[in-house]
């Protein structure tokens, strides 16, 4: 029986974290992440979870410390945002290729200069093609459930790979909601046996791992990694399901709203999804056909789910709560790019960067957001491929 506890965002993390039972913790504190570690810490010296807490001087260390645990067999996690996972940025794709499962939570918060503690998503999605899965979360019951799912995905044997959980810095790491938790042995059974590492390190088996790669191997590594994503595609189908079944929670790779009878779909991803989502009812009940799609696994990209949902769209607007200087848009609005780039008919897509820094993104500017996509719908014309909303000019 599901028991209802008012959990923060980062409590979340840690109360599913102990639930999913891992043997090794490594982490550095790093505001709005900190919380999660600090309940972590506490569980651990309690005897409520028999793992290893490491205590570390820097993020780079605290993933380095995952890999080499995750690496003999053990189930892991870690936690960091912004700057931390900056500094983890050389282990992140170490930690990728040598195929450990780890599950690492991340606080979305922008990355400095000028240093900011509040959210975006430019530390995550500057990481996006580091090789891990990618899950961003609406609320905190997600997140709850995405961090025990997230084990499971990563386990699988056709996986391997490592997954982040993504929260929004303070709007979801540090706001109570009320969360429905499973039972313990629910979210044991419910979880692979611990993860069965296929070259485990053991000194009675010595081994090299991560070694040199010149030209004749390296290819082949790279390769088999993006069947791994490929192979994470259906898992996380697979998963989702078993998840349903276990909580009565669906989730999937997105989710769409109001779409069918719509011309004009916006997308995005995180908390801002509620926010979306609250100026599109609104906006329906005054006549105004707009559709939401909310991303909630952005690695592997959900090109076929996508494809799908956006089929004889008219307008598409990508928004990102990140900036690609120099690029043509943000990150998810080129990959929606390419995803259109053969679609017939092709849809105006235009992008919309909003929240930087963790500026609120309004119930007036969502439902101003509409209305630009409305707008181009009248005119076909997209006269700010980058539109930045809420910014002062």
């Amino acid at each position: 029986m599901a028991k209802v506890i008012g959990l923060t965002g980062d409590e979340a993390v840690a109360y599913a974290v102990k639930q999913c039972d891992v043997d090794v913790i490594a982490a550095y504190p790093i505001t709005p992440q900190t919380v999660m570690v600090e309940r972590l810490s506490d569980y651990v010296a309690d005897g409520e979870i028999d793992a290893e807490f490491v205590p570390v001087e820097s993020e780079h260390s605290a993933l380095s410390v995952c890999v080499g645990a995750s690496l003999t067999g053990a189930r892991v996690f870690t936690a960091t945002c912004s700057q931390g996972l900056a500094l983890m940025h050389e282990i992140l794709y170490i930690a990728s290729a040598l195929r450990c499962p780890i599950v690492m939570a991340i606080a979305n918060r922008a990355l400095s200069a000028p240093i900011n503690i509040h959210c975006d998503h430019s530390d995550t999605l500057g990481s996006r093609d580091s090789g891990w899965i990618q899950i961003y979360t609406e609320n905190v019951q997600e997140v709850y459930d995405s961090i025990i799912e997230a084990f499971r995905i990563s386990e699988d044997k056709r996986v391997l790979l490592p997954t982040m959980v993504c929260l929004d810095g303070f709007i979801l790491s540090h706001c109570m909601e009320r969360v429905e938790t499973l039972e313990d042995a629910e979210v044991k059974g419910f979880l692979l046996p611990k993860p069965e590492y296929p070259y485990p390190i053991d000194p009675e088996r010595p081994m090299t791992y991560g070694p040199v790669a010149l030209p004749d191997f390296y290819f082949e590594f790279k390769r088999q990694q993006e069947e791994a994503m490929k192979n994470a595609r259906s898992v996380i189908r697979e998963v989702n399901d078993a998840f349903a079944k276990l909580s009565g929670r669906k989730y999937d790779v997105i989710r769409a709203d109001f779409i069918e009878d719509s011309d004009v779909v916006i997308m995005c991803m995180g908390s801002a999804v509620g926010t979306m989502r609250h100026a599109v009812r609104e906006l329906r009940k005054e006549g105004l056909k707009v559709g939401l799609i909310k991303v909630r696994v952005y690695r592997p990209f959900p090109e076929e789910e996508l494809r799908k949902a956006l089929e004889d769209k008219k307008v598409v607007i990508a928004m990102d709560r990140a900036c690609s200087p120099g690029a043509m848009g943000g990150p998810l609005y080129e990959d929606v790019c390419s995803l259109l780039y053969d679609a017939e008919p092709k849809p105006k897509v235009a992008n919309v960067v909003y929240g930087l820094g963790g500026r609120d993104l309004t119930p007036s500017d969502a439902k101003g957001i509409c209305k630009y996509a409305l707008e181009i719908l009248k005119t076909g014309i997209v006269k700010e491929r980058i539109k930045f909303v809420g910014v002062r000019e």
